[in-house]
């Protein structure tokens, strides 16, 4: 989420648009208002306590944000890209007359359904929140017709008030490898640490392939608070299937980072339970590098299976390690992916995506709110 906001928020910027990026002051330290480019600014408003919040504890903090948000200067459209955003920026959107656009990035579903079928409700008011968003806002941003129709189905959107704004890439951050063979090389596995990534698909996948061409796993991503011990529990389950030497835990990393452990890499792996798109296969698209993901969601929309990945129905940790297998097998076949999804991604960049959006907002403001 917060990749797509920036860069959108760049690329707007870079089209003329005056655009302000308001979100939660989380440090003491932090300036009131940093200018980021020409006609883009990043303000720090006060809600709560000036220290990170677990990511339920912002429920808490909704009313006073709300405040916050309405003394800044007027706008022409409000944009939210969170249920908690949402809930309290449609208020003051409402008493200022001004369109209300609403982003989720992610959709809770009931804890009675399977984990498949989306993210868990972190706080109490989620689900009942992003149902009335989807509801009353004047238009609803997707990223994938996969998060469009779960706003219609799940959430009770108004299919004609949706659209569906794909993300961009930094082709220029994220290209191909221009080295020698790598060799067996290494996998990525990009991800927030949590259940829902299906890191412990990834691990099993990885010990299920044969030896001599086994790859080693770099799992890089942040731990989430939330799920404390997680990590704990993947890297056990790597030393279970004997492969603990192999699988390496590196943290969150900066997008340079990503991008050069990204086009390094021989596949990036994505075997999340629920994803609305799924950037990060994206990314590997444009570093020349094959995806294989589960077919969940939006990746199926990121990845083209059969032309840039490889898009796996099944959870069968054995056919994820036949798929990884024959693709570590076969250089020619991997090479083509490669080229394949360089050029898908080069058709999307962060200014197409801008531009869609800018239309979004131009049809809001001549409608005007509900």
């Amino acid at each position: 989420m917060n990749v797509v906001v920036l860069h959108q928020a760049r690329a707007l910027a870079r089209l003329g648009h005056s655009v302000e990026i308001l979100t939660r002051r989380s440090s003491a330290d932090a300036p009131a208002v940093v200018d980021l480019a020409e006609r883009l600014v990043l303000r720090f408003l006060d809600a709560g306590p000036a220290q990170p919040l677990a990511k339920g504890g912002h429920e808490l903090v909704i009313d006073e944000f709300s405040a916050r948000l309405d003394e800044i200067d007027p706008v022409d459209v409000f944009h939210s890209h969170h249920w908690f955003s949402g809930m309290a920026a449609l208020p003051v959107a409402r008493r200022r007359g001004v369109p209300h656009l609403q982003s989720f990035h992610s959709i809770a579903a009931d804890p009675s359904t399977p984990l498949s079928e989306g993210e868990r409700p972190e706080s109490p008011g989620r689900l009942a929140g992003e149902a009335f968003l989807a509801r009353e806002s004047d238009a609803v941003v997707a990223i994938s017709a996969a998060e469009a129709h779960t706003v219609e189905e799940r959430l009770g959107g108004d299919p004609s008030l949706t659209t569906i704004v794909p993300p961009g890439v930094d082709g220029s951050l994220f290209h191909p490898w221009t080295g020698g063979r790598r060799g067996t090389g290494y996998v990525v596995a990009a991800a927030r640490l949590q259940p829902l990534k299906g890191l412990d698909l990834a691990i099993e996948a990885v010990a299920g392939v044969p030896e001599d061409i086994r790859p080693e796993l770099i799992v890089a991503g942040e731990a989430s608070a939330d799920f404390d011990g997680y990590v704990d529990e993947l890297q056990a389950l790597a030393a279970d299937r004997g492969i603990a030497a192999g699988v390496h835990f590196i943290g969150p990393q900066t997008r340079d980072d990503l991008a050069a452990l990204l086009r390094e890499s021989r596949l990036v792996l994505v075997p999340s339970h629920s994803e609305t798109y799924g950037l990060v296969a994206l990314e590997a698209s444009a570093s020349g590098v094959p995806v294989v993901a589960s077919a969940s969601g939006g990746l199926t929309e990121a990845v083209i299976d059969g032309l840039t990945g490889v898009v796996l129905r099944s959870r069968r940790p054995q056919d994820w390690s036949d798929a990884i297998a024959e693709l570590m097998r076969d250089e020619t076949r991997t090479a083509e992916l490669g080229r394949a999804g360089r050029a898908h991604a080069e058709e999307l960049s962060w200014e197409h995506s801008a531009v869609a959006l800018a239309d979004c907002y131009r049809r809001a403001v001549a409608s005007g709110t509900r």
